[in-house]
């Protein structure tokens, strides 16, 4: 592999202490959906550091106090392909702050971890990808360009991810690199998600008197059967996938009635569900049969049940001999010694609405535990903040020097 001037491409050197630095100053900064302003003091920061590497970027406000920062990273070597690093800035919120052994935006690193709300989920991962990526832009000339995509709302409707995949940024990008934690796999599958309200209306009574009533407690209750037969329906019906596992139809919210009234059968109630796909779940076909189920359910109980998808993202899929995940597996494979394994990322990610909004290859693939994210005592360990920009910048080279084709 030589550069367009002819000569050998230089290594490639990842700062890994600043990218462990970055880190902690992004969890210091307490980017919840409930603040003034969300992403608005960590877009600040990164589109300051991008100004000092000379990055063309560009901030873009998809709704109010919601900011996406997008920056594009010439390689100067001449045409070549686009690999797009995403990631997001926003983190849930930190619950109760005395359930924690640290200070939540303290940023504290202790026993070789970083502790702090997102430090994981994934703001090691946003350092990780800068720095992999400077240290690329770096070491000389490369063909084609990087584009970095730091996207808003990953936590809510992925709202950054939308108003990305409708702009002509999009269009140019030939592989999708998302940083989530995902501790260690190379996910090339998602699940995809549908959120639903079944809302139940019934006829108010006296507790004295149930006979008077339609409960939708009762009702409620029924349907939660009736549930747990939809998913083992669709088991049988979409198999299990080989990372993704097997459709799930799990009932999260029971509403109705009122604890200062326990003599009251309400009217009204609510059951909310989250269903989570594989790879060739029909998503219309499986809700169809989820509002069947929950409407026979309920008429037993005298109960009328209003059906509303909430949200729904497909599952998606990346093929394993497809360029960004085989230079991926590559650069995994140079920095640790050993193929990484094949995963599938349990929930949705902003890869996801790039995938089915503008038809872009995604694998996801950063630090972090697979399952940390979200919970007390978030942490990274740091040693991997610095083995991920490397793996970044040598699959990033191997991306775009090997011209995948669009």
């Amino acid at each position: 592999m030589h550069s367009e001037s002819g000569a050998p491409p230089r290594d490639l050197v990842v700062d890994a202490d600043a990218a462990v630095e970055l880190t902690r100053d992004l969890v210091r900064l307490r980017t919840v959906a409930d603040a003034e302003e969300v992403e608005g003091p960590a877009v600040r920061l990164l589109a300051r550091l991008f100004t000092e590497f000379g990055w063309q970027h560009e901030v873009v406000e998809v709704a109010p106090g919601r900011q996406n920062l997008v920056a594009v990273v010439e390689g100067g070597g001449g045409d070549g392909p686009t690999l797009m690093f995403e990631g997001h800035t926003d983190v849930v919120t930190e619950g109760d702050s005395a359930d924690w052994s640290t200070d939540p935006y303290g940023g504290e690193i202790r026993d070789g971890k970083l502790w702090g709300r997102g430090s994981a989920d994934m703001k090691s991962g946003l350092a990780a990808m800068v720095h992999g990526v400077r240290a690329l832009q770096l070491a000389g000339p490369f063909p084609g360009r990087v584009v970095l995509g730091v996207l808003c709302d990953e936590e809510g409707m992925m709202l950054g991810a939308k108003a990305f995949s409708a702009s002509p940024a999009a269009a140019g990008v030939d592989g999708v690199i998302v940083c989530e934690p995902e501790g260690y796999e190379v996910c090339t599958s998602a699940r995809g998600g549908i959120r639903l309200r079944l809302e139940l209306t019934g006829v108010m009574a006296h507790g004295a008197m149930p006979q008077e009533a339609k409960s939708p407690l009762l009702a409620g209750a029924r349907i939660i059967e009736a549930l747990a037969g939809v998913e083992e329906w669709a088991v049988g019906r979409w198999g299990t996938h080989p990372h993704a596992g097997a459709v799930t139809v799990t009932p999260t919210v029971l509403q109705a009635g009122d604890a200062a009234q326990l003599n009251v059968i309400p009217a009204h109630g609510l059951v909310g569900v989250d269903v989570r796909t594989i790879p060739g779940t029909d998503h219309a076909e499986l809700t169809g049969r989820i509002r069947e189920a929950a409407e026979e359910a309920a008429a037993t109980a005298g109960v009328t049940v209003e059906t509303t998808v909430v949200d729904d993202r497909p599952a998606v899929e990346v093929a394993q001999d497809h360029p960004v995940v085989t230079a991926l597996v590559a650069a995994h494979l140079g920095e640790h010694g050993v193929p990484p394994a094949y995963g599938a990322v349990p929930g949705t990610t902003d890869g996801t609405i790039l995938t089915r909004d503008a038809g872009l290859p995604t694998v996801v693939y950063g630090p972090g535990g697979k399952w940390i994210a979200h919970q007390k005592d978030e942490f990274v360990e740091v040693a991997e903040i610095g083995a991920y920009a490397r793996v970044y910048a040598n699959a990033a080279r191997q991306f775009l020097t090997g011209g995948a084709a669009r």
